[in-house]
C-alpha cells in the first residue's frame, strides 16, 4: 500500500514551525515500512528559498533520524505517470485533520493522532499483523 502521512499533529505534537514532541509514531511507521509499505509524506511544510532552515527540510530530518524511509514527499512518484494532480495519490491516509482518525485531546494543546490505536485499527484491516 501507498500510505500518505501528515506530519504535524500526526506524527508530532503541533509545535509549528518547530518540530513537535515524539507520540508513538517511530514504531508503527516502521513496521508499515517493514511490512512492504511505502510512505508518502504530505504536509503544509515547504521548502521556503528565502530563509536559512526549511520548514519541510526539519521534517524530512525527523524521518532521517529515525531511519525510517520516504517513498515520496508531497507527491506519489508513481501518479505522475497517469495525472497532472497535485494531490498525493495513496491507498491510505493518516492525518490529524481526517474524519475518524483517532485522537488525543491534550488540555491545553491541540490534539494529536493517537498510534497506540492506529496501530490496533490497521491490524484490524490487516495491514499490519
Amino acid at each position: 500500500m501507498d500510505i500518505v502521512i501528515d506530519f504535524d499533529g500526526t506524527c508530532v505534537t503541533h509545535n509549528y514551525p518547530d518540530i513537535g514532541k515524539e507520540i508513538g509514531a517511530t514504531p508503527v511507521l516502521r513496521e508499515l515500512v517493514d511490512a512492504g509499505h511505502r510512505l508518502i509524506l504530505f504536509t503544509m511544510r515547504c521548502n521556503d528559498k528565502k530563509k536559512k532552515n526549511s520548514t519541510l527540510d526539519a521534517a524530512l530530518a525527523w524521518f532521517h533520524e529515525r531511519d525510517i524511509p520516504l517513498y515520496g514527499v508531497q507527491v506519489n512518484p508513481g501518479q505522475k505517470l497517469w495525472t497532472l494532480s497535485p494531490k498525493a495519490y495513496g491507498d491510505l491516509y493518516i492525518d490529524d485533520t481526517a474524519l475518524g482518525c483517532p485522537l488525543i485531546f491534550p488540555e491545553e494543546a491541540p490534539p494529536y493522532v493517537d498510534w497506540r490505536e492506529v496501530r490496533r485499527i490497521l491490524a484490524t484491516m490487516e495491514v499490519l499483523p
